[in-house]
């Protein structure tokens, strides 16, 4: 039997896994690993500059293709810690990444050694499952079963923690004959989607609530199918975007509070059935139950059987992978169209078009400074159906996803449940990593863009190609925006005259001489017109110098953008789209 340090197994096992990148920093307690990283070969590997964003990274990366996971690696304590936040944007998205963290010698876990911290604990809410390994002969075991809980039934993260004792000792394994352990997922019955489309049937205006579970199961085509074999409009999910084509004649809008549309809520608001498959009712999805149910019956298809009933009690629920189920609505569909027991529902779905050509938001101003629904419509320009989107919260995001096209699977990434502030530059690296070849545009306010920047210089120092777009209107926009309910507007003003540039007036942060200082290449833009050349130059120079490019729109302080507390009750705080030039990149032309 071949004898190997815990740590060489443990990268043998990753790479029988499928891993063949991962993201982290080096530390004592877990150099070790690294040690074993290097020797094993095979797994590429990106310095982080905080490891924070090396969870950032990993999750990036896993949400880039069906099967990816990513990994990110750690030293002991606060290295750990620093992760957390990475772990809980996971599971909150359902995203399989593997934290391995390094930890003191078991011998003085628990006796205030040097960043010893019982990481295990910390990190269990918000993980699938974390254990600090004790034993080095049990090392393959729970690297396989973490494995094995990331991929089967609703995805999500594991943290393992390595002892440095545990990591040094040699032990017996033969990683030649090591199989990965068979992927759990529950799957309907044909009596289930049978019922469900029963349901279906009685009603007159059914829609489909297509969420991010369906990404996950790789299932959009199958989705797609279904849409079309019944004809029912669909309503994409924030973390269901691009299972549906928004130019798709079944594509109806999104649903919610605040990344939403017009249209998507007034056509949910005249439904009476709704099919949701993969979602979990967000609450800024639904807004207020008592609107979001009342009339309306619900079948609802989860992976994960607690999920069924979790924020309202369905007329109908089904655990199933979501792939699974649609291969069987797609099947029983077939049949009854067959059998011509399908209605028609094309005045049901034109209806949905004709909202989505009328009730529109104006994206079309020349203000300077600039009106940050300008700088969507210039996005639409400049970047095509290829592009990647990655973004987190804020402003920024509400109003790139009310406004902003996407139309593929995995094009939108976004950490929906969680939202973390400097999310997005490591996210958008990570997913650069996984796919090179695919365009990435990511999308920061400018407190987003501040809380992570240095992983900027991972970009630079790795050649990691891809055009950040930067709203700056030197306020934390949401949280301002919120406070008008309180009636104050406290400590969210990030306004200041920077010395060193005083051409930026109050803007404060000159965001282009630290992008340059970090190795990468910016543009600032104050006028409307610069904005589609200031676009084009940024994929010119990511493409030839190799990092991030970074385009600055500078705008105006105060913008409300559209949200509410109700879906029925979305305050339109600017001007709406009353003639098609108001909305020129908008999905359908406007009619009047």
């Amino acid at each position: 039997m071949p004898r190997m340090t815990a740590a060489r197994a443990a990268v043998e096992i990753l790479k029988r896994e499928g891993v063949t990148h991962a993201f982290g920093v080096p530390g004592a307690a877990i150099n070790p690993f690294y040690k074993a990283l290097q020797a094993g070969g095979g797994i590429d590997h990106t310095l982080a500059r905080h490891v924070e964003g090396a969870s950032h990274m990993a999750e990036g990366y896993t949400r880039s293709a069906p099967g990816n996971i990513g990994v990110c690696i750690g030293t002991s304590g606060p290295a750990g810690t620093d992760m957390i936040t990475g772990l809980y944007s996971a599971i909150g998205d359902s995203i399989p990444i593997l934290c391995i963290t390094g930890q003191a010698p078991t011998s003085v876990i628990h006796k205030e050694d040097f960043q010893a911290v019982d990481i295990a604990s910390i990190a269990k809410p918000v993980t699938k499952a974390a254990t600090t390994v004790l034993e080095a002969a049990q090392v393959p075991g729970v690297f396989q079963q973490a494995f094995h809980l990331m991929r089967s039934g609703r995805p999500g993260p594991v943290l393992i923690d390595l002892p440095i004792d545990v990591q040094l000792t040699e032990i017996d394994f033969d990683p030649e004959t090591y199989e990965p352990l068979g992927v759990f997922k529950p799957a309907a019955t044909r009596a289930q989607v049978e019922k469900a489309l029963s349901l279906l049937l009685e009603s007159e205006r059914p829609l489909i609530v297509a969420g991010g579970g369906i990404i996950n199961a790789d299932a959009s085509d199958l989705l797609v199918e279904f849409a079309e074999l019944t004809g029912i409009p669909v309503i994409p999910t924030l973390m269901g975007w691009g299972t549906i084509a928004d130019d798709h004649e079944l594509n109806a809008g999104m649903v919610g509070l605040q990344t939403s549309h017009r249209y998507g809520n007034a056509t949910f608001l005249e439904s009476d059935f709704v099919l949701g498959i993969g979602n979990r009712w967000a609450n800024r999805h639904t807004g207020g139950l008592d609107v979001y149910t009342r009339g309306r019956t619900f079948v609802h298809v989860d992976i994960e059987p607690t999920q069924i009933g979790k924020i309202f009690a369905p007329d109908y629920g089904i655990v199933s992978d979501a792939g699974a189920a649609l291969e069987l609505f797609v099947e029983v569909a077939k049949e009854l169209k067959a059998a011509g027991r399908l209605p028609d529902r094309s005045q049901w779905a034109a209806s949905a078009q004709e909202r989505k050509a009328s009730l529109l938001r104006r994206t079309h101003f020349d203000n300077v400074p600039l009106k940050p629904q300008r700088v969507y419509e210039e996005m639409n320009k400049a970047f095509g159906p290829e592009t990647r989107y990655v973004t987190t919260i804020g402003l920024s995001q509400i109003a790139g996803a009310q406004m902003l096209h996407v139309y593929k699977p995995r094009h939108w990434i976004n950490c929906g449940q969680a939202g973390p502030l400097g999310w997005t530059i490591p996210a958008a690296l990570g997913v650069a990593t996984a796919d090179p070849e695919t365009p990435v545009v990511a999308l920061s306010g400018d407190y987003d863009f501040q809380f992570m920047l240095e992983e900027l210089a991972v970009g630079a120092q790795h050649r990691i190609p891809y055009v950040h777009v930067l709203v700056n209107n030197a306020y934390l926009g949401l949280i301002r925006q919120a406070q008008r309910n309180l009636d104050i507007n406290f400590q969210v003003n990030l306004e200041f005259e920077n010395i060193n540039s005083p051409e930026l007036g109050v803007y404060g942060v000159d965001h282009v001489k630290v992008v340059e200082g970090l190795g990468c290449k910016a543009i600032r833009v104050t006028e409307p017109d610069q904005l589609l050349p200031a676009f084009e130059e940024a994929k010119k120079l990511a493409a030839e110098y190799r990092v991030p490019v970074v385009v600055e729109a500078i705008l105006e302080r105060v913008t409300n953008i559209s949200m509410g507390v109700q879906i029925d009750g979305v305050n339109e705080w600017e001007d709406l789209a009353t003639e098609p030039d108001h909305a020129p990149t908008a999905i359908r032309t406007l009619q009047v």
